[in-house]
């Protein structure tokens, strides 16, 4: 085992939050759906045995404190106070010795609510609007409630919601029970709470703000009548459980946005209508003063939803200057969240800039990526790609609220390349009760990803590549300039699949045959073909693949037919590269599709919007000319537009080599187009069973 490398070193120091002291600067940031009082399930609140396992697991893998997700003051279902289940407090008081053993900290997050951010899901949207409905089934999920907001605000998700300005007595009612909640944290072993939050523009960061907090009792108006919610909280909580009991708060610095439901670029200048910088630093020491003890900071609200969850378009380390400034104004830590890199961080922490290194996903995609930056095996550490497939993916596009399926807005916090993150039950790998010889047709993700979990479970497995090398049509997806984590997550297949034995990987080889492989098992990971336009002047046009991967050049202008996320990532890419990229969708809205993230397609379509890249919606292309592209309107206008080149991304058609047989089994887009998520998850599906 080798020395942790010098850069990091500033990373493994200890520090105080008050007088507790943290062992290193690495903190697990909370994400939702990893409460440990559980999240959305029908029963309430409890104990989450499979958080609490998640936990240890990182606790046990070197973390310094850990902050699980937001654990709702009122749960979302059967409307239960935290403070109510003492059994629950019970639990976690066993669960807290078994953290210490470990030597982490560990606070726990509680929230006050989402308010006009509550990602509500489309069948719930005609229930809000059926008065009748709505009211039997409040004591189940009340509604008006949980999107509760300081003022009579539209819904960040849907525009046929209002939200309900929340009432002087529920506002008491949170602040109370914040203080009873910290005081059972407190007795159990909880080391501090964290408050969420004057953050990401959930509810009390709405009362912060003065475009979505309209009050004019004491609750609104002054910037001090503005604050008085976290302040009260934070005063309410010392006063049950001492003011040396530490308390964080989950602080945005700045807003980051233009109007609601419209962001604000990196580096774009615009006019805040959020909290800008100069309030905030008045804020920062406002909120210390009131008796915080820490700031968890980063930026944006779900109207610039981008900041706070950054995909891979955003920059790396993208919230570090806006954070670092905002220390220079409290005498408390800061921590900084955001797509941050380990050297960064570290160098950040050596300056004084910050004192922790927030990160969240990464853990979902490696549980040991802190144990192997100390033992200096970077190239061990599986990426987190930032694509949201699993870990939060409430899509969101024109006349649908929130596309998420009820089963993922009860199970987010899972991870699209790692299944077994808090449902160990369902994807576990178990030794072969059999010793079998698989074959796995296709290199690409799923199918390397098949060849490790057969050969995890002892299977002798051949990998068959038609190319010259692994990744399939991954390879083409991580072509962007902005994908270097998708690149990263190639190699590190590739250097993974060299450490199994049993893993034979043949490239350069078709297989048109598959009973000629005589394997007992055959997995078919072939994936998908680009669907084609009937229509013969389309020849002229590129397909997206062979353009990702360099195959054929653009000129100036390019239509990119289809706006779905490869469509929009492919004139994302363009523009960067100073062409001048033009979108034609058929659907209402670019990125029509389920398991995308809106913080992921918000900024694909803020970026398009605010740098006036032509987007004709409702529309197709009825030919390819020299030097122009027809587009045809949804009532038939036809539009002649400029264009050395046409870019066809119009999806694509499963494409297995065989789809039934004898012990053959169809895995990834090769069955079902999806995302990663349902490529590797599907591959799991099928090996698990081998």
């Amino acid at each position: 085992m080798e020395k942790t490398d010098p850069k990091y070193q500033a990373l493994f120091t200890p520090w105080k939050i008050g007088n507790v002291e943290i062992k290193n600067r690495i903190v697990l940031c909370p994400m939702g759906g990893t409460s440990l009082f559980g999240w959305m399930e029908h029963t309430g609140n409890h104990f989450d045995k499979e958080a609490a396992k998640f936990f240890l697991e990182k606790a046990n893998n070197n973390v310094g404190l850990i902050i699980p997700g937001i654990a709702p003051i009122k749960s979302t279902f059967m409307g239960q106070w935290l403070y109510q289940n003492k059994k629950m407090f019970e639990e976690l008081k066993e669960f807290m010795e078994e953290i210490h053993k470990t030597g982490a900290k560990l606070f726990v997050q509680i929230t006050a609510g989402m308010g006009r951010s509550w990602a509500i899901p489309t069948p719930l949207v005609m229930l809000h609007n059926a008065p009748v409905v709505r009211d039997i089934i409040k004591p189940i999920i009340n509604i008006p409630y949980q999107s509760a907001s300081p003022s009579e605000l539209p819904s960040r998700w849907s525009d046929k919601v209002k939200c309900r300005a929340i009432t002087e007595n529920e506002i008491n009612d949170i602040i109370e029970a914040f203080a009873k909640t910290a005081e059972l944290c407190k007795w159990a072993g909880v080391d501090g709470v964290e408050v969420h939050a004057v953050h990401e523009g959930y509810l009390l960061d709405q009362f912060t703000l003065k475009y979505t907090n309209k009050r004019t009792d004491k609750w609104g108006g002054s910037f001090e009548n503005r604050y008085r919610f976290p302040v009260e909280i934070v005063k309410a909580i010392k006063a049950r459980c001492g003011e040396d009991y530490p308390v964080s708060l989950r602080y945005s610095v700045t807003s980051k946005v233009k109007d609601f439901c419209v962001g604000a670029l990196p580096g774009e200048e615009y006019t805040e209508i959020g909290r800008d910088m100069e309030e905030s630093e008045r804020a920062a020491k406002y909120l210390q003063d009131a008796g915080y003890d820490m700031l968890n900071a980063d930026n944006g609200t779900y109207d610039s939803w981008y900041w706070a969850h950054p995909p891979m378009y955003m920059p790396l380390n993208c919230n570090l200057d806006d954070v670092a400034h905002i220390k220079k104004f409290v005498d408390i830590p800061v921590v900084c969240a955001g797509r941050m890199e380990p050297d960064v961080g570290a160098e950040a922490i050596e300056k004084g800039l910050i004192d922790g290194v927030g990160v969240a996903r990464q853990f979902l995609a490696d549980a040991e990526w802190v144990t192997k930056l100390i033992e200096n095996r970077t190239e061990d550490i599986r990426p987190c790609i930032c694509c949201h497939n699993a870990c939060f993916n409430m899509s969101h596009y024109k006349g649908v609220a929130n596309a998420q399926s009820i089963y993922d807005a009860s199970h987010i916090a899972r991870c699209a390349l790692n299944p077994t993150v808090m449902q160990s039950d369902k994807y576990k790998i178990e030794p072969a009760k059999k010793i079998k010889n698989v074959a796995v047709i296709g290199g690409g993700i799923g199918g390397m990803e098949a060849a490790i979990v057969c050969a995890k479970r002892g299977h002798k497995v051949t990998l068959y590549e038609k190319s010259d090398r692994l990744g399939g049509v991954f390879i083409a997806a991580a072509a962007p300039s902005y994908k270097e984590k998708d690149r990263m997550l190639i190699a590190w297949y590739e250097r993974e699949i060299a450490k199994y034995s049993a893993i034979t990987v043949k490239l350069n080889s078709e297989v048109t045959d598959v009973a000629s492989l005589g394997a007992d098992e055959v997995i078919v990971a072939t994936g998908a073909r680009a669907k084609k336009i009937p229509t013969k002047s389309m020849e002229r046009g590129i397909e997206a693949v062979d353009y990702l991967l360099g195959k054929r050049e653009v000129g100036e202008n390019v239509v990119i037919v289809g706006g779905g996320l490869t469509g929009c990532e492919i004139a994302y890419e363009l523009y960067l590269k100073g062409k001048k990229p033009i979108i034609v969708e058929m659907q209402n809205d670019l990125i029509v599709s389920k398991g995308i993230c809106l913080a992921n397609s918000s900024y694909l379509r803020d970026f398009f919007a605010a740098n006036k890249v032509p987007v004709y919606l409702e529309s197709g292309v009825s030919e390819i000319g020299e030097g122009f592209v027809k587009i045809v309107s949804k009532s038939g206008e036809v539009t002649e537009v400029a264009a050395d080149s046409a870019i066809l991304s119009i999806g694509y058609t499963p494409a297995p080599l065989v789809s039934k047989g004898k012990n053959v089994h169809v895995i990834g887009d090769a069955k079902e187009v999806g995302n990663l998520r349902t490529v590797i998850w599907s591959a799991w599906d099928v090996c698990m069973k081998i």
